[in-house]
């Protein structure tokens, strides 16, 4: 007797080593990993109908004998032609298979058969192309009473080369006894509240409903089961993170008063808002866990700056962990400009750092000599120690992995027993430019706090932003020479060459997250498309002007000194990849030319058109590329004519899609079978269940079999 936990060797049904390797690529080892390998979608073949009654585009399953068999070769087309002629008690029809010559020895003549599918029509002659098939009985009698692939909801699996969802079917559908054997781990009055059906019979009916309304349920079952797994994990590591203690961090509000009455800029209502409730935060023995979002431009590296003036002036460390050695660096030489009052010790540090340079800071910070320091991934190394470390901000979260975040907010980080900060964990400020859509932030950052910056500074124009098409590229390129010699500058980005169609075949192949290899792949094609724009630009199109170079296979150093010199105004044009897609701030550039527009998102178009705007000169935004797709004009169109980065956020997740805006795995969360990241009620009522769930029994003792299959979840959870 099978049970869920034995290998799929065991399944009689499975097949020989071929079949078990194309399982194991779907990652389906065992059983219930094959239980839970659900359906993509479905096909409605529960229409059975007369031969006569069949109507073309409309899905239907006809019951008949089998006349005759016949095959056939088209050497031309080397194509291979299956032939077979039904009749029931209406009228006959042909059904025609393309390129599967096995049929002929499958059918034969007085066989029973459910044929479904759509009526085609050639020369006025109408057949069924390629119907879905069935033998149900031999010499004129029906027998069979298992009905798999045809006349009722057909499962329509995700699929590899050479496993087929009829093979899936085939071999799922008698193991569907096993579905009472699975524990569920949902409350009672979880269920019954929200109406939910049993585990076992949600996953009973995702692979073989008994009608579209049964599958319904069992998708909505499902479909919460994943969102109130990730919001039950999140609000308890949330809990979990209350419970540590942190240095409480005196608020003074004189010393940030001077801060912000030295700034040569005026704080916007958005800014004075998040940055007192971040202090208020810190002056807590309980460890903040905040999210600072704001728009492009919209003024996060102040709010930080006062975080790390108050860790400071209390006494304390900080640590600012940035995602590239460009935005790195930006940010040091931007706080050390604005906290300059102060004499602080403020200390940047990269790989790129001669070591004995490196090693002097290191040294510093763990005699409590550097009171911020700001760095890449350099910062996060087992060799660097903080005397008292007291508060971390991370920018750009969603670029570091999970285990990198933990790595900040570690209490054994190398704080010495004498200190404040001994025994506890710092503050935790994550930071991002890429306002996040509303159900997304919810489903994914549950275990933070929330500040919102949906304020710009005042001053700052509107960024006039054009479709251009390739007739008027010459246009566009005058121009960009007219706005370089009015003393600007300009960005021209690169895409990756057919990235996104190369990341679908690749996932069709491998059930895994993209390899090291695949990705530097396509770094090479992005860095050769980049080179190839810049010959272009530097040779033919501007030949007198100074075009500079950026991709993500230079070394830090020469990113380093390209920056510079564009900064510097020395380079004219700087043709980039999207390495410049977030916190580079030029206030001399004003244009920024997009090739190959339609192959970005909304999020990331508006993240490089926030790269221009910067100064007092009016900026532009200048996007090429195929816009004969109407869903792509549409996304485009949507970037001209709006300048919110929230309100874009939205329409892109809601075009595109949650898997396209940010992949879960990105996260570190399990990838979702059923349920959607755009789906704002089901998220909302799952989160208000384990809500009240923790708030009555906050350590989940009243139910052991939820409080184990959230270990088993917590496991998949990526650290990479």
């Amino acid at each position: 007797m099978l049970s869920l936990n034995d290998p799929v060797e065991k399944i009689s049904r499975v097949g020989g080593p071929v079949y078990l390797k194309k399982l194991h690529q779907l990652g389906v080892k065992t059983v219930r990993d094959l239980l839970f390998y659900f359906p993509r979608r479905y096909d409605d073949f529960s229409n059975l109908i007369l031969i006569r009654d069949l109507k073309p585009d409309e899905n239907a399953t006809i019951r008949g004998k089998i006349l005759s068999v016949s095959s056939s070769y088209v050497y031309g087309k080397r194509m291979s032609i299956t032939d077979c002629l039904a009749e029931d008690s209406s009228g006959t029809i042909r059904a025609v298979w393309f390129n599967q010559p096995f049929l002929i020895n499958t059918f034969k003549a007085g066989q029973i058969v459910n044929l479904s599918g759509k009526l085609s029509f050639r020369k006025k002659e109408a057949y069924l192309s390629n119907p879905s098939y069935e033998i149900i009985g031999r010499d004129g009698r029906a027998e069979k009473s298992e009905i798999n692939h045809t006349a009722r909801f057909v499962p329509v699996y995700p699929e590899t080369k050479g496993l087929t969802s009829r093979r899936l079917r085939y071999v799922i559908r008698p193991l569907l006894f096993l579905t009472n054997k699975i524990a569920d781990y949902l409350p009672e009055e979880i269920k019954k509240g929200r109406s939910l059906i049993s585990l076992g019979e949600a996953i009973s009916q995702i692979h073989f409903p008994a009608s579209e309304e049964a599958a319904d349920k069992a998708k909505k079952r499902l479909a919460f089961d994943e969102i109130f797994l990730i919001q039950l994990f999140l609000l308890k590591e949330k809990l979990k993170l209350k419970q540590e203690p942190a240095a409480a961090i005196s608020l003074d509000v004189d010393l940030i008063k001077k801060l912000v009455d030295s700034l040569p800029f005026r704080l916007t209502d958005a800014q004075k808002k998040a940055g007192w409730r971040i202090l208020q935060d810190m002056a807590k023995p309980r460890a903040m866990n905040r999210l600072l979002e704001g728009d492009v431009g919209s003024g996060k590296t102040v709010v930080a700056a006062m975080a790390s003036l108050s860790a400071a002036a209390g006494g304390f460390q900080t640590a600012f962990l940035a995602p590239t050695e460009i935005l790195a660096r930006q940010h040091y030489e931007k706080i050390s400009k604005m906290l300059d009052p102060f004499d602080l010790k403020i200390a940047f540090l990269s790989g790129s750092l001669p070591q004995r340079e490196a090693e002097k800071i290191i040294q510093k910070t763990a005699a409590g000599e550097i009171q911020i320091l700001i760095g890449t991934h350099s910062i996060i190394q087992e060799r660097v120690k903080f005397k008292n470390l007291a508060l971390a901000v991370v920018d750009e979260q969603h670029r570091f992995g999970v285990r990198q975040r933990a790595k900040l907010a570690c209490p054994e980080r190398g704080r010495r027993a004498d200190s404040e900060a001994a025994g506890k964990i710092p503050h935790f400020l994550s930071m991002t430019a890429t306002p996040i859509p509303r159900t997304l932030a919810l489903a994914l950052y549950g275990d933070l706090d929330i500040s919102r910056l949906d304020e710009m500074p005042k001053g700052r124009q509107k960024i006039v932003t054009k479709i251009v098409s390739s007739a008027k590229r010459k246009v566009a390129y005058q121009f960009i020479r007219k706005q370089i010699k009015n003393g600007r500058q300009a960005f021209v980005i690169c895409p990756r060459i057919e990235a996104t169609a190369l990341i679908s075949n690749f996932l069709r192949q491998l059930a895994d997250p993209i390899s090291k290899t695949f990705q530097q792949k396509l770094l090479s094609a992005e860095v050769k498309n980049v080179k190839e724009e810049y010959k272009k630009l530097s040779e033919e199109i501007f030949p007198d002007l100074k075009i500079g170079m950026l991709h993500g296979k230079q070394r830090p150093k020469e990113k380093e000194r390209v920056m510079k010199q564009f900064n510097a105004g020395i380079i004219d044009i700087l043709v980039s990849t999207s390495v410049v897609e977030v916190g580079v701030d030029v206030p001399n550039a004003t244009v920024m030319m997009i090739e190959g527009a339609d192959r970005f998102g909304l999020a990331q178009l508006h993240q490089f058109r926030g790269r221009v705007g910067r100064g007092e000169h009016q900026s532009y935004c200048l996007l090429f590329g195929d816009t004969a797709d109407r869903q792509t004009n549409k996304r485009l169109e949507a970037l001209v004519k709006c300048d919110d980065g929230f309100a874009l956020a939205e329409k892109d997740l809601a075009i595109r899609g949650p898997g396209d805006f940010y992949g879960s795995r990105q996260w570190g969360l399990p990838e979702l079978k059923v349920a959607s990241l755009t789906d704002l009620p089901l998220i909302q009522t799952a989160r208000e269940e384990a809500v009240k769930l923790l708030k009555n029994d906050h350590n989940l003792r009243n139910y052991p079999l939820l409080t184990q299959k959230l270990l088993a979840f917590k496991e998949k959870i990526h650290f990479e």
